[in-house]
């Protein structure tokens, strides 16, 4: 696993997409890859009316990453300190074998450097202690970054004050 755990609650989640649009500026992506993905679920009926539920599907950074494991190159890595699986894009040939092997469709084509990308938590970003774009962006701040080891101790807090609130 990572050392890191991205989480979201999916009751503030309001299918707005800036996650999205954050993490392909922050790549500078063209149309066409997505790095996260918001994944509408639903409609379902609540109360006898229609709602729709978001999830976001980012990399989940695998503890034994099929894609590092199929790349011919050595391009597809995963950092020992931290478990960000990443693509290191002078070692990528464009060969897509990590696309192929990956069972979650994380990494995607690039089709304006003719290689593969996926997310890889802005580590540009954590290396100098920024959370990743798409966390900095989120209108109803559903999405929660932080060490593996805190996430579950964060998910209690966040559904106690939640809950709280209610009564």
């Amino acid at each position: 696993m990572s050392k890191y755990y991205l989480f979201q609650d999916t009751k503030k989640c309001i299918g707005c997409h800036t996650c999205e649009v954050a993490c392909k500026s922050n790549k500078d992506l063209p149309v066409g890859p997505k790095l996260c993905e918001i994944i509408t679920v639903g409609p379902i009926f609540v109360g006898g009316l229609p709602r729709a539920g978001y999830t976001f599907m980012p990399c989940f950074h695998c503890e034994d990453p099929w894609c590092v494991a199929a790349c011919p190159t050595g391009a597809m890595q995963r950092r020992a300190e931290d478990g960000i699986v990443f693509v290191d894009p002078l070692l990528c040939v464009g060969c897509k074998t990590c696309m192929s092997a990956c069972p979650w469709g994380a990494p995607q084509w690039n089709p304006e450097t003719g290689k593969a990308v996926k997310c890889d938590f802005c580590m540009d970003r954590l290396d100098k202690g920024l959370e990743p774009a798409c966390v900095t962006v989120c209108t109803t701040k559903c999405l929660q970054f932080a060490p593996a080891e805190k996430a579950p101790r964060t998910k209690r807090e966040r559904y106690a004050k939640a809950m709280t609130s209610l009564g």
